[in-house]
């Protein structure tokens, strides 16, 4: 494994951007994936918090175990939401509450990548919404859009180079990390098994695919899992790659049932 983090570019510049954007906003969205709230949250939330208010949000929540969810909103966590359905009239009345009487609510949207900013953008503006021009006196070539009595800036998705390998490997279960990048699809697929049969979750996911619990390693239940999906070679033997793909793709997508990895206070690795 030679890398275990994905920084590019475009990330250390939007990095770059948000602060000096900060300035010029009224406050942040910051969205989490609801099945890790913890584990998605910004590397740049509590810097940010400094400047403006920080509002975090759940995205997701159809994906996550609604028990557990639950149990994330007694916290300071209020607000989640399944952002295909779900409207945001409890947080767009919290927001307004900072619209100065002159101008519309300026926001920032943040998170890590694929958590939904983009979809809770669609939902503060209007999906139809179009691109409009920049702020005077701040940093060109981010996107703004206007609606619904709101100007919202949208950022890149900004990983922490600094976090554990581990963190980034659990990233890439829910598809916020590329599993290029921690090792490939096959080590994300056995991490993620492993992980789920340590936390007694593996029926409730592999059940879907008429998997059973067993004693064998991870290995053999990867192998069996890419027989039952036909994910063969030329002579019969199993492509583990591809059937670690269709694994990983397919838990990160919810099709394998609503499952969260952690609860507050809990390292997911723990």
């Amino acid at each position: 494994m030679s890398r275990t983090v994905w920084f590019p570019g475009h990330m250390a510049k939007g990095r770059r951007e948000l602060s000096e954007l900060a300035a010029r906003l009224d406050l942040f969205i910051e969205t989490r994936d609801a099945r890790a709230p913890a584990s998605t949250s910004s590397p740049d939330a509590a810097a940010l918090a400094k400047l403006k208010p920080v509002v975090a949000v759940l995205a997701k929540k159809d994906l996550a175990d609604p028990e557990k969810t639950k149990i994330w909103l007694k916290g300071r966590t209020r607000y989640a939401f399944d952002l295909r359905r779900d409207g945001l009239g409890p947080l767009k009345k919290e927001m307004l509450r900072l619209k100065p009487a002159h101008r519309e609510l300026r926001v920032g949207v943040v998170g890590i990548p694929n958590v939904g900013k983009s979809m809770l953008l669609n939902s503060l503006v209007g999906g139809a919404a179009a691109k409009v021009g920049g702020v005077p006196g701040v940093t060109r070539g981010v996107g703004w859009y206007r609606g619904n009595g709101f100007l919202v800036v949208d950022s890149p998705g900004i990983l922490d180079p600094r976090s554990a390998p581990g963190v980034h490997l659990a990233l890439s279960w829910l598809g916020c990390a590329r599993a290029e990048v921690v090792g490939g699809y096959e080590a994300a697929a056995l991490g993620l098994i492993s992980f789920l049969r340590r936390r007694g979750l593996w029926l409730a996911v592999a059940g879907v695919w008429g998997a059973a619990e067993t004693d064998e390693p991870d290995e053999a239940v990867l192998d069996g899992i890419g027989r039952r999906l036909g994910c063969l070679s030329s002579g019969g033997a199993v492509n583990s790659g591809l059937a670690a793909r269709r694994l990983v793709e397919s838990f990160a997508s919810g099709r394998l049932g609503r499952v969260t990895l952690e609860l507050p206070g809990e390292s997911i690795f723990d």
